[in-house]
C-alpha cells in the first residue's frame, strides 16, 4: 500500500491459569524509491495492560520504558521546550483502546514493532474470553494468529471464531485440546486472505475470539507458586437463588424516540427471563417518580403480562429527578425485606437506567451519593448503566462502586436493546450471596478482594495473594455463602506441588506468571477502589497502586510508556497513555534526522479520526489558535474591563459575525491590578438571514425576525429550522450551525452559585472554520485564515517549568512563553491541557492593530 509491505504480522498469546501474555509483531518494508510513512494500528483490550513496546529500524531498536504519569510529562515537556509539539485525541471503542505508532522510514528500509499486552480473562456465561482485533489494512504475505493455552484444571471445550471468518476461511483455524493444554493457529496465504480473485483488499478486518473452560471437580482451584498463589472460585450445580430486582428508569425527554424505544424493547426481552420465584418492580423518573405498583410483587404470569402492558406504554415526559427515582427504588427495597415480603434467602439488586445528570430536586452529586450510600448500607448491590454520551459517567461509576455494583456504559447504537439485555443476563442468576474466601492471616500478606455480595451462575471469583513466607508451599482456605436452601461451607486446602509441574511446560510459562496475576489484580482493584475514594485514603491507594504499576512495567492510568532514542541522538520522547473512561490525552510527536533515515513516531490511543483544529476563546479570557501545519498552537489574552463588548468573528460575505461581552468577578479584587473578566454574553448573528442568537449562562434566545424563542441550560433540545441547527446539550455546551458557515459550540461554566468571588461563564469554540470567507475578520476571524511562524532560541523564563522563546510571526519578533491552556470542549469543568506559545501584552504584534480596534458599540 502506497510502497510499503507489511510482509509479516504475528500476534503470539500465550495463557496459563486465565492470564493472557500477548506479542503482536509486524514487520515492514519501504519498497518506494522515497521515505514513506508506516503505521503500526493495534486495538488492545480495555481490560488490558501495555507492558512492553519497541521498534526496530535498520537494526537500531528503540525501547519503551515505564515510568510515572508526572515524571513522564516533565520529560515530554522538556521536549515541547525543544519544538515538539502535541495533538489533542481521544479513546474510542466499546471494548478497545486504540494505540498507534507511524515511522517514516527510507526507501528499502525495514522496521518491526513489538507490543507486549497483558491481562486476566473474565469468566461470563461459563466460558473464558480473549478477544484479538484484527485489521491489517492489507495482504500480509506472513499473517498468523497463535494462541497456546495451559489451564493445570485441565481444559473442557475450546473454541475460536471470527466476524471476518467465510466458510473458506473456517478450514484454516487450526483448534487442538487435550488435558491441560489447548492450541489454536490461523495462518492464512496470501489467496485466502483476498476479498475476491485477484483483488488487493484483505478479507481480515474484524473480531477474533477465543473461547475456553475448564474442568471443575471441585468448586474451586488454588495454585501456589514462588510464594505467591490464585484461588479460583466458581461453584457449579447449586440451585438458583430468587432475585429481586428494581428497574429504576430516566423517562425524562432526553431519552425520548429512539433510547426509549430500546429501553422499552430490553425490558420486555428481559421480562421474558424472570423466573416465577422472583420479585419485581419498575420506578420511573422524569421531573416526578412513578412506580408501577405500591411493593415488590412476585412475577407470575399473569403480574408478568400486566408488567409487559405497562412496559409497552411508558412514555418521556419532564426533567431529571435522579435522586427521587433512585431513593423510591431503595425505600421499596428495604421495606419488602423488613416486612418480610420477599425471601429471606434471596438476592436483591437495583438497575438504574439514566441517560442525563440530575437537574430536579435534589441535584448535588456528592449529595445523592452520600444519601443512596447511607439508605442502602451495603445490603444489596447498585448497577448504574449509563446511556450515550451525555451522562455524568464518573458519578455513576462511583456511585456503584460504593454500593457493591459496578457501572457500564450503554452505547446509543442500534443495539442498544441487546447491551442492555446483555448485562442483565450476567445477573440475573444469582447463586450465592454474602461469599467471603478466608485466609490464614499469619500467613498471607496483600490479599487482594475476598468477599463478595453475590457471586452469578457462570462467572467466576478470582483472589490472590502473597506468603508471608516465601517458602511456604500450602494453603488452607474457609469458604463461606449463602445459598438457596442452606449456607455454603467447607474448607479446601492446597499444596505447591501440583501447580510446580506447570513449570516443566516451558513453551507456555511467561516468567513468574502467578506474580503478575496477583499484580495485575491488584492494581486493577486499587484503581476501582480509588474512583470512589477521597483525601488520605485516595492518596494511598493512588501510591500503592504506582508503585506496583512501575515494579511490573504495566502502563495504566497512574504511568505512561516513554519511548526514547538510543544515547548517540538527542533526548527527544513519545508518551503512551492509557486513559481513563471519559478522558482525553496527547499524542506525542517526535522526530529523528540522521544521515539513514528520518522518522516520527506517534504514540498513544487514539481517536479513529485526526485531531480536530480550532480556535477558541475560554477562560478569562484566553484565546487558543490552532496552527495545523505546525501541529502546534498559539495563546493570547485580552485584558479589558468588564462591559467591553469584543469583534470575535466578522465575515461580511456570510454575514456572520460573533460578539462577546465581558463580564468581571462578583467584587473588585483590590490587590489585582486588573480584574478578573470572562464572556458573560455572546451574540451570533447572519445579517442575510435575520437570525440572531443571544447565549447567556442562564439562557439563550433565538431571534428570527421579530419571532423570538427562548431556552434554558436545562433544556436538551435539537432546534433545526432554515439556516440554523441548533443542538443543547443540558447543562453542558450548545452546538451551532448557520447557514453553510463554521460550526460553534458554546460550553457552559458553572461555578458554586454562594462563591463569594466568582461567576458563571462562557467559552466559544469554533470549527470548520474553511467554511467562512477569506474576508473574515476579528480577533478570532482573522486566524481563520494560514498563519506562520518561526521559533528561535529557546531559553529558561522566570517560571522554570515555561521556557522562553523569540517568536518570527508576521514580520514581527515577539518574545514567547511555552505554557498550557484549557480546552473544556468535553469537560467544562475541569478541561484538557493544550501545549501552546503564549504571546504577552494582548497579543501585541501577533493581532492585526491593537486589541482596543475590537471594541465594538453593542453585542449586535
Amino acid at each position: 500500500v502506497n510502497g510499503i509491505e507489511i510482509y509479516s504480522m504475528k500476534i503470539d498469546s500465550k495463557i496459563t491459569s486465565r492470564f493472557a501474555h500477548n506479542v503482536i509483531t509486524s514487520r515492514a518494508v519501504n519498497r518506494g524509491n522515497v521515505h514513506k510513512e508506516v503505521f503500526f494500528d493495534v486495538e488492545l483490550p480495555k481490560t488490558a495492560f501495555i507492558t512492553n513496546f519497541s521498534m526496530t529500524i535498520d537494526g537500531v531498536t528503540y525501547p519503551g520504558i515505564i515510568k510515572e504519569k508526572e515524571v513522564a510529562k516533565k520529560q515530554y515537556e522538556k521536549a515541547v521546550s525543544k519544538g515538539q509539539t502535541a495533538g489533542l485525541v481521544k479513546a474510542s471503542g466499546r471494548k478497545t483502546e486504540k494505540f498507534t505508532v507511524s515511522v517514516n522510514i527510507e526507501a528499502a528500509s525495514k522496521v518491526t514493532f513489538e507490543l507486549t499486552y497483558e491481562e486476566l480473562l473474565k469468566r461470563q456465561f461459563g466460558k473464558y474470553e480473549m478477544f484479538i482485533k484484527v485489521k491489517p489494512k492489507q495482504l500480509v504475505k506472513d499473517f498468523e494468529i497463535e494462541v497456546n493455552i495451559f489451564e493445570p484444571q485441565g481444559i473442557t471445550e475450546l473454541e475460536a471464531e471470527g466476524t471476518f471468518i467465510t466458510n473458506d476461511l473456517q478450514n484454516i483455524i487450526k483448534k487442538t485440546f487435550s488435558g491441560e493444554k489447548g492450541h489454536i493457529s490461523f495462518k492464512p496465504t496470501l489467496d485466502q486472505q483476498r476479498t475476491c480473485a485477484n483483488c488487493s483488499q484483505s478479507v481480515l478486518d474484524g473480531d477474533f475470539t477465543v473461547k475456553y473452560d475448564v474442568k471443575r471437580t471441585t468448586p474451586d482451584n488454588l495454585q501456589i507458586v514462588n510464594g505467591y498463589f490464585v484461588h479460583f472460585f466458581a461453584p457449579t450445580n447449586l440451585p438458583k437463588l430468587p432475585k429481586n430486582v428494581i428497574f429504576v428508569i430516566d423517562i425524562s425527554g432526553s431519552m425520548s424516540g429512539r433510547e426509549i424505544e430500546q429501553t422499552r424493547e430490553a425490558l420486555l426481552k428481559i421480562l421474558d427471563d424472570i423466573k416465577e420465584d422472583d420479585f419485581f418492580n419498575f420506578i420511573l423518573f422524569g421531573s416526578e417518580v412513578h412506580t408501577w405498583k405500591d411493593a415488590l410483587i412476585k412475577a407470575t404470569p399473569e403480574n408478568l403480562d400486566e408488567a409487559r402492558k405497562f412496559v409497552r406504554g411508558i412514555d418521556t415526559e419532564g426533567m431529571t429527578n435522579l435522586h427521587g427515582g433512585i431513593m423510591r427504588g431503595i425505600d421499596m427495597l428495604n421495606a419488602a425485606h423488613e416486612g418480610n415480603l420477599v425471601p429471606k434467602r434471596s438476592a436483591s439488586i437495583i438497575i438504574m437506567l439514566t441517560d442525563g445528570q440530575p437537574n430536579v430536586g435534589i441535584s448535588n452529586t456528592n449529595d445523592i451519593q452520600a444519601h443512596v450510600k447511607k439508605a442502602i448500607e451495603g445490603k444489596y448491590p447498585l448497577y448504574n448503566l449509563g446511556f450515550g454520551y451525555g451522562v455524568d459517567y464518573n458519578f455513576l461509576e462511583k456511585m456503584a462502586l460504593e454500593n457493591k455494583g459496578l457501572a457500564r456504559r450503554i452505547y446509543p447504537d442500534s443495539d442498544s436493546a441487546l447491551q442492555l439485555q446483555g448485562f442483565y443476563d450476567e445477573v440475573s442468576n444469582p447463586m450465592l450471596t454474602d461469599v467471603e474466601l478466608n485466609y490464614p492471616e499469619n500467613e498471607i500478606s496483600d490479599l487482594t478482594k475476598n468477599s463478595f455480595k453475590h457471586f452469578y451462575d457462570g462467572s467466576e471469583i478470582v483472589v490472590a495473594g502473597r506468603f508471608i513466607d516465601n517458602n511456604q508451599n500450602s494453603l488452607t482456605v474457609d469458604v463461606r455463602g449463602e445459598g438457596a436452601n442452606d449456607a455454603l461451607s467447607y474448607t479446601t486446602q492446597q499444596d505447591a506441588e501440583q501447580t510446580a509441574k506447570a513449570f516443566q511446560e516451558q513453551q507456555y510459562i511467561f516468567g513468574d506468571y502467578i506474580e503478575r496475576l496477583w499484580a495485575y489484580l491488584t492494581i486493577e482493584q486499587l484503581l476501582e477502589k480509588r474512583i470512589a475514594a477521597t483525601g488520605e485514603e485516595k492518596e494511598n491507594l493512588t501510591a500503592e497502586a504506582l508503585d506496583l504499576s512501575l515494579k511490573y512495567k504495566f502502563v495504566t492510568p497512574l504511568t505512561s510508556m516513554v519511548v526514547t532514542k538510543p544515547e548517540d541522538y538527542e533526548n527527544q520522547d513519545g508518551i503512551a497513555d492509557k486513559p481513563i473512561e471519559g478522558i482525553d490525552v496527547f499524542t506525542i510527536l517526535l522526530s529523528l534526522r540522521s544521515q539513514a533515515f528520518l522518522w516520527s513516531a506517534r504514540l498513544s490511543y487514539l481517536h479513529t479520526t485526526q485531531p480536530t483544529w480550532y480556535t477558541s476563546v475560554d477562560g478569562d479570557p484566553h484565546f487558543i489558535i490552532s496552527v495545523p501545519q505546525k501541529e502546534d498552537a498559539i495563546c493570547f489574552n485580552i485584558n479589558e474591563n468588564p462591559g467591553a463588548v469584543l469583534n470575535l468573528i466578522n465575515d461580511p460575505v456570510t454575514g456572520i459575525t460573533v460578539n462577546g461581552e465581558l463580564i468581571g468577578d462578583k467584587r473588585a479584587n483590590s490587590d489585582a491590578k486588573i480584574q478578573n473578566t470572562y464572556f458573560g454574553k455572546l451574540g451570533i448573528a447572519n445579517k442575510h438571514l435575520d437570525l440572531k442568537l443571544t447565549v447567556t449562562p442562564e439562557k439563550i434566545t433565538v431571534q428570527n425576525g421579530d419571532e423570538k424563542t427562548g431556552f434554558t441550560w436545562l433544556d436538551s433540545v435539537t432546534l433545526q429550522q432554515e439556516g440554523l441547527t441548533l443542538i443543547i446539550n443540558r447543562k453542558k455546551n450548545l452546538v451551532l450551525k448557520m447557514g453553510s458557515g463554521a460550526s460553534f459550540v458554546i460550553v457552559l461554566h458553572q461555578v458554586w452559585k454562594k462563591h463569594p468571588l466568582h461567576q458563571d461563564f462562557l467559552g466559544l469554540y469554533t470549527l470548520e472554520s474553511d467554511k467562512l470567507s477569506e474576508q473574515t475578520h476579528g480577533l478570532l476571524g482573522q486566524f481563520f485564515h494560514p498563519i506562520d511562524f518561526t521559533i528561535l532560541e529557546i531559553h529558561p523564563g522566570s517560571d522554570p517549568k515555561k521556557p522562553d522563546a523569540t517568536m518570527i510571526v508576521k514580520n514581527n519578533e515577539l518574545t514567547v512563553t511555552r505554557g498550557w491552556q484549557k480546552d473544556y470542549r468535553t469537560d467544562p469543568n475541569h478541561g484538557v491541557d493544550v501545549p501552546c506559545w503564549f504571546v504577552h501584552d494582548n497579543g501585541a504584534g501577533l493581532i492585526d492593530g491593537v486589541h482596543t480596534d475590537y471594541i465594538v458599540s453593542s453585542l449586535f
